[in-house]
Protein backbone atom coordinates (compact mmCIF):
# COMPACT_ATOMS: atom_id res chain seq x y z
CA UNK A 1 0.00 0.00 0.00
CA UNK A 2 1.72 2.92 -0.99
CA UNK A 3 1.70 6.06 1.17
CA UNK A 4 0.60 9.49 0.14
CA UNK A 5 3.34 10.92 -2.28
CA UNK A 6 5.20 14.06 -0.13
CA UNK A 7 4.16 17.51 -2.56
CA UNK A 8 7.91 18.36 -0.95
CA UNK A 9 9.05 16.58 -4.49
CA UNK A 10 7.93 20.13 -6.11
CA UNK A 11 10.60 21.78 -3.55
CA UNK A 12 13.58 19.92 -5.05
CA UNK A 13 16.41 22.20 -6.61
CA UNK A 14 14.83 25.69 -5.19
CA UNK A 15 13.76 26.14 -1.79
CA UNK A 16 17.10 25.83 -0.03
CA UNK A 17 17.21 28.15 2.97
CA UNK A 18 17.02 31.18 5.34
CA UNK A 19 18.24 34.52 4.61
CA UNK A 20 17.00 38.27 4.70
CA UNK A 21 14.49 39.42 1.91
CA UNK A 22 15.67 39.18 -1.46
CA UNK A 23 16.67 42.84 -2.03
CA UNK A 24 19.43 42.58 0.82
CA UNK A 25 20.28 39.28 -0.18
CA UNK A 26 20.64 40.63 -4.00
CA UNK A 27 22.39 43.56 -2.91
CA UNK A 28 25.26 41.70 -1.30
CA UNK A 29 25.78 39.74 -4.35
CA UNK A 30 23.70 36.42 -4.47
CA UNK A 31 22.15 35.85 -7.89
CA UNK A 32 19.78 33.81 -9.43
CA UNK A 33 20.39 32.04 -13.03
CA UNK A 34 17.38 31.91 -15.04
CA UNK A 35 17.34 27.79 -15.98
CA UNK A 36 15.31 25.34 -16.88
CA UNK A 37 16.96 21.61 -15.55
CA UNK A 38 15.63 18.10 -15.85
CA UNK A 39 16.11 15.63 -13.32
CA UNK A 40 15.94 11.47 -13.72
CA UNK A 41 14.69 10.66 -10.67
CA UNK A 42 14.58 7.01 -9.09
CA UNK A 43 14.89 5.08 -5.96
CA UNK A 44 17.86 5.87 -4.18
CA UNK A 45 16.91 3.46 -0.62
CA UNK A 46 13.72 2.48 1.08
CA UNK A 47 13.02 0.77 4.06
CA UNK A 48 10.52 -2.81 4.06
CA UNK A 49 7.86 -0.79 5.83
CA UNK A 50 7.64 1.78 3.31
CA UNK A 51 6.15 -0.58 0.69
CA UNK A 52 7.69 1.02 -1.97
CA UNK A 53 10.60 -1.34 -4.57
CA UNK A 54 10.62 0.96 -6.96
CA UNK A 55 11.26 4.42 -8.21
CA UNK A 56 11.27 5.71 -11.76
CA UNK A 57 10.64 9.27 -13.35
CA UNK A 58 11.46 13.12 -14.37
CA UNK A 59 11.34 16.07 -12.80
CA UNK A 60 11.27 19.23 -15.25
CA UNK A 61 11.85 22.73 -13.25
CA UNK A 62 12.18 26.07 -14.93
CA UNK A 63 12.87 29.19 -13.10
CA UNK A 64 12.77 32.60 -14.75
CA UNK A 65 12.87 36.22 -13.96
CA UNK A 66 14.89 39.01 -11.96
CA UNK A 67 14.45 41.21 -8.56
CA UNK A 68 12.31 43.83 -10.60
CA UNK A 69 10.07 41.40 -12.72
CA UNK A 70 9.53 39.00 -9.79
CA UNK A 71 10.40 34.98 -9.93
CA UNK A 72 8.59 32.50 -11.77
CA UNK A 73 9.24 28.76 -11.02
CA UNK A 74 7.16 25.96 -13.07
CA UNK A 75 8.07 22.10 -12.10
CA UNK A 76 6.61 19.19 -13.05
CA UNK A 77 7.51 15.49 -11.58
CA UNK A 78 5.87 12.62 -13.20
CA UNK A 79 7.32 9.15 -11.32
CA UNK A 80 6.28 5.38 -11.59
CA UNK A 81 6.41 3.95 -7.84
CA UNK A 82 6.65 0.15 -7.74
CA UNK A 83 5.06 -1.41 -4.98
CA UNK A 84 6.16 -4.72 -3.07
CA UNK A 85 3.67 -6.78 -4.47
CA UNK A 86 4.58 -5.36 -8.06
CA UNK A 87 1.68 -2.89 -8.71
CA UNK A 88 2.95 0.79 -9.86
CA UNK A 89 0.74 3.43 -9.45
CA UNK A 90 1.50 6.79 -11.73
CA UNK A 91 2.05 10.33 -9.60
CA UNK A 92 1.95 13.66 -11.84
CA UNK A 93 2.92 16.56 -9.27
CA UNK A 94 2.73 19.97 -11.28
CA UNK A 95 3.23 23.55 -9.63
CA UNK A 96 3.91 27.05 -10.81
CA UNK A 97 4.50 29.86 -8.43
CA UNK A 98 5.63 33.63 -8.64
CA UNK A 99 7.13 35.80 -5.95
CA UNK A 100 8.44 39.69 -6.36
CA UNK A 101 11.93 40.89 -5.44
CA UNK A 102 10.88 42.33 -2.51
CA UNK A 103 9.77 39.01 -0.96
CA UNK A 104 6.34 40.84 -0.09
CA UNK A 105 3.85 38.91 -2.77
CA UNK A 106 4.33 35.30 -3.55
CA UNK A 107 1.51 34.02 -5.40
CA UNK A 108 1.11 29.49 -5.75
CA UNK A 109 -0.64 26.37 -7.19
CA UNK A 110 0.09 23.06 -7.27
CA UNK A 111 -1.74 19.71 -8.47
CA UNK A 112 -0.96 16.29 -7.88
CA UNK A 113 -2.57 13.54 -9.85
CA UNK A 114 -2.21 10.08 -9.05
CA UNK A 115 -2.68 7.46 -12.48
CA UNK A 116 -4.40 10.30 -14.20
CA UNK A 117 -7.03 11.52 -11.87
CA UNK A 118 -6.73 14.55 -10.10
CA UNK A 119 -6.24 14.81 -6.38
CA UNK A 120 -5.23 17.86 -3.95
CA UNK A 121 -5.30 20.90 -6.06
CA UNK A 122 -4.06 24.18 -3.81
CA UNK A 123 -4.25 27.63 -5.05
CA UNK A 124 -3.32 30.87 -3.06
CA UNK A 125 -1.12 33.81 -2.39
CA UNK A 126 0.66 35.50 0.91
CA UNK A 127 1.15 38.77 1.47
CA UNK A 128 3.64 40.52 3.20
CA UNK A 129 1.33 43.25 4.03
CA UNK A 130 2.94 44.92 7.27
CA UNK A 131 6.51 44.43 9.46
CA UNK A 132 4.32 42.46 11.51
CA UNK A 133 2.62 39.90 9.34
CA UNK A 134 2.18 37.69 6.78
CA UNK A 135 -1.26 37.23 5.29
CA UNK A 136 -2.15 33.55 3.28
CA UNK A 137 -5.44 33.38 1.73
CA UNK A 138 -6.26 30.25 0.01
CA UNK A 139 -8.98 29.90 -2.58
CA UNK A 140 -8.26 25.82 -2.91
CA UNK A 141 -9.37 23.56 -1.62
CA UNK A 142 -11.37 26.27 0.24
CA UNK A 143 -11.62 29.90 1.09
CA UNK A 144 -9.10 30.26 4.07
CA UNK A 145 -7.23 32.69 5.55
CA UNK A 146 -4.35 32.03 7.59
CA UNK A 147 -1.61 35.18 9.86
CA UNK A 148 1.85 33.69 9.74
CA UNK A 149 4.76 35.16 11.37
CA UNK A 150 6.55 37.98 9.90
CA UNK A 151 10.09 35.44 10.45
CA UNK A 152 8.30 33.66 7.41
CA UNK A 153 10.20 33.43 4.14
CA UNK A 154 9.23 32.49 0.78
CA UNK A 155 11.22 30.42 -1.59
CA UNK A 156 13.06 32.53 -3.44
CA UNK A 157 14.42 34.52 -0.29
CA UNK A 158 15.49 31.12 0.95
CA UNK A 159 17.57 30.55 -2.19
CA UNK A 160 19.37 34.31 -2.62
CA UNK A 161 19.87 33.80 1.14
CA UNK A 162 21.36 30.45 1.57
CA UNK A 163 24.00 31.04 -1.70
CA UNK A 164 25.02 34.37 0.18
CA UNK A 165 25.06 32.59 3.40
CA UNK A 166 27.72 30.33 1.76
CA UNK A 167 29.91 32.94 0.34
CA UNK A 168 29.97 34.02 3.52
CA UNK A 169 31.52 31.13 5.15
CA UNK A 170 28.32 30.36 7.28
CA UNK A 171 27.61 26.84 8.05
CA UNK A 172 24.61 26.31 9.46
CA UNK A 173 21.44 28.58 9.23
CA UNK A 174 17.50 28.06 10.61
CA UNK A 175 14.66 30.02 9.26
CA UNK A 176 10.87 29.37 9.06
CA UNK A 177 9.80 28.70 5.07
CA UNK A 178 6.32 29.08 3.58
CA UNK A 179 6.24 27.86 0.05
CA UNK A 180 2.68 26.75 0.02
CA UNK A 181 3.00 23.13 0.54
CA UNK A 182 0.47 20.63 2.48
CA UNK A 183 -2.56 22.25 0.90
CA UNK A 184 -1.31 25.82 2.06
CA UNK A 185 -1.31 25.08 5.70
CA UNK A 186 1.99 24.17 6.76
CA UNK A 187 5.26 26.31 7.91
CA UNK A 188 8.34 24.05 8.36
CA UNK A 189 11.15 25.15 10.31
CA UNK A 190 14.13 24.17 9.05
CA UNK A 191 17.57 23.86 9.24
CA UNK A 192 20.37 23.57 6.92
CA UNK A 193 23.67 22.47 7.23
CA UNK A 194 26.42 23.80 4.27
CA UNK A 195 29.66 22.11 3.28
CA UNK A 196 32.98 23.74 2.56
CA UNK A 197 33.11 25.70 -0.29
CA UNK A 198 34.16 23.13 -3.69
CA UNK A 199 36.72 24.97 -5.90
CA UNK A 200 35.55 24.89 -9.94
CA UNK A 201 37.09 21.80 -11.38
CA UNK A 202 36.04 19.57 -8.47
CA UNK A 203 33.33 18.08 -10.07
CA UNK A 204 35.16 14.59 -11.20
CA UNK A 205 31.26 13.14 -11.70
CA UNK A 206 30.02 16.29 -13.61
CA UNK A 207 27.42 14.70 -15.82
CA UNK A 208 27.54 15.96 -19.64
CA UNK A 209 24.73 18.41 -19.09
CA UNK A 210 26.55 20.31 -16.43
CA UNK A 211 29.75 20.67 -18.07
CA UNK A 212 28.16 22.30 -21.28
CA UNK A 213 26.54 25.08 -19.52
CA UNK A 214 30.28 25.55 -17.35
CA UNK A 215 29.25 24.26 -14.06
CA UNK A 216 32.72 22.78 -13.93
CA UNK A 217 33.67 26.43 -13.98
CA UNK A 218 31.64 27.62 -11.00
CA UNK A 219 32.33 27.21 -7.02
CA UNK A 220 29.52 24.96 -5.19
CA UNK A 221 28.55 24.07 -1.91
CA UNK A 222 27.72 20.48 -0.14
CA UNK A 223 23.96 21.39 1.43
CA UNK A 224 21.71 19.41 3.63
CA UNK A 225 18.35 20.68 4.88
CA UNK A 226 15.93 19.09 7.79
CA UNK A 227 12.58 20.37 7.50
CA UNK A 228 10.86 20.06 11.07
CA UNK A 229 7.12 20.23 12.05
CA UNK A 230 6.79 23.74 13.59
CA UNK A 231 4.62 22.13 16.33
CA UNK A 232 5.70 19.43 18.96
CA UNK A 233 9.86 19.80 18.94
CA UNK A 234 10.26 16.64 17.23
CA UNK A 235 14.34 16.60 16.72
CA UNK A 236 13.60 14.04 13.60
CA UNK A 237 12.91 15.82 10.08
CA UNK A 238 9.64 15.58 8.25
CA UNK A 239 12.04 15.40 5.41
CA UNK A 240 15.80 16.07 4.56
CA UNK A 241 17.04 16.93 1.26
CA UNK A 242 20.88 17.17 0.02
CA UNK A 243 21.65 18.59 -2.83
CA UNK A 244 25.05 19.97 -4.38
CA UNK A 245 24.36 24.15 -4.78
CA UNK A 246 26.28 26.31 -7.48
CA UNK A 247 27.20 29.08 -6.58
CA UNK A 248 24.40 30.64 -9.99
CA UNK A 249 21.64 28.55 -8.34
CA UNK A 250 21.41 25.71 -10.17
CA UNK A 251 21.93 22.41 -8.21
CA UNK A 252 22.99 18.67 -8.70
CA UNK A 253 23.19 15.21 -6.88
CA UNK A 254 20.04 15.53 -5.42
CA UNK A 255 18.15 13.44 -2.39
CA UNK A 256 15.30 13.13 -0.68
CA UNK A 257 15.23 11.41 2.38
CA UNK A 258 11.51 10.82 3.91
CA UNK A 259 13.01 7.94 6.60
CA UNK A 260 11.41 4.98 5.30
CA UNK A 261 12.64 5.73 2.00
CA UNK A 262 14.84 8.15 -0.50
CA UNK A 263 14.83 9.02 -3.86
CA UNK A 264 17.77 11.04 -6.18
CA UNK A 265 18.21 12.84 -9.07
CA UNK A 266 20.99 13.20 -11.86
CA UNK A 267 20.47 16.31 -13.86
CA UNK A 268 20.83 14.92 -17.67
CA UNK A 269 19.47 18.41 -19.30
CA UNK A 270 20.54 21.97 -18.53
CA UNK A 271 19.52 25.19 -20.12
CA UNK A 272 20.18 28.95 -19.15
CA UNK A 273 17.13 31.31 -20.11
CA UNK A 274 17.04 35.03 -21.01
CA UNK A 275 17.46 37.15 -17.91
CA UNK A 276 14.92 39.54 -17.73
CA UNK A 277 16.43 43.20 -18.01
CA UNK A 278 15.72 45.98 -15.01
CA UNK A 279 14.94 49.33 -15.91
Amino acid sequence: MFRSVPIAFRLLPLLLVFGGVATSAAAAGAKLQPHRAIYEMRLEDARSASGITGVDGRMVYEFSGSECEGYTLNMRMVTQMTDSQGETNLTDLRSSTWEDGQGKKFRFQSAQYMNDKLGDVTMGRALRESPNEVEVRLTQPKHTELNLSPKVLFPTQHSLAVIEAAKAGKTKLEAELYDGSELGQKVYDTTSFIGNVRPPGSDDDLEPAGKERGLDKLRSWPISIGYFETKGGDLTPAYQIDFLLYENGVSRKLEIDYGDFAISGDLSQLEYLQEDACD
